[in-house]
């Protein structure tokens, strides 16, 4: 599990990225619950996700809206499959608007970087 904390902040709100090996829907469920055995991330706004496996794409909002979406096309444009990729939204208390996607983008692109990709 690769995990880089508080890698973008924005009028409050702080992002994280995380990801690792995911083969199906179990797998991906595996790793958000071993990831929210971190008190932190467990109270976290959103763990928005995403994972390319064999059986199909896997997203979840976690009512980000949109934002699994960003990730899946990230992870599709890189065929980066088999992996898991959590982005941590933390709110702030102000609304981003599409500045949120941005974010999204970048902490992708971060984790993809700090993988070698």
């Amino acid at each position: 599990m690769l995990v880089l904390e508080n890698i973008i902040s924005d009028r409050g709100s702080r992002y994280a990225v995380s990801g690792g090996p995911c083969r199906s829907a179990d797998d991906a469920a595996a790793f958000l619950k071993e990831l929210k055995r971190r008190k932190k991330f467990a109270k976290a706004t959103h763990n928005t996700w995403a994972c390319l496996t064999e059986g199909g794409p896997l997203k979840n909002d976690d009512g980000e809206s949109g934002a699994g979406m960003v990730i899946l096309r990230m992870l599709e444009r890189e065929d980066l499959r088999d992996t898991i990729v959590v982005v941590t939204r933390w709110y702030g208390g102000k609304h981003l608007g599409g500045d949120r996607f941005r974010h999204v983008q970048e902490a992708v692109r971060q984790f993809i970087e700090a993988q070698g990709g």
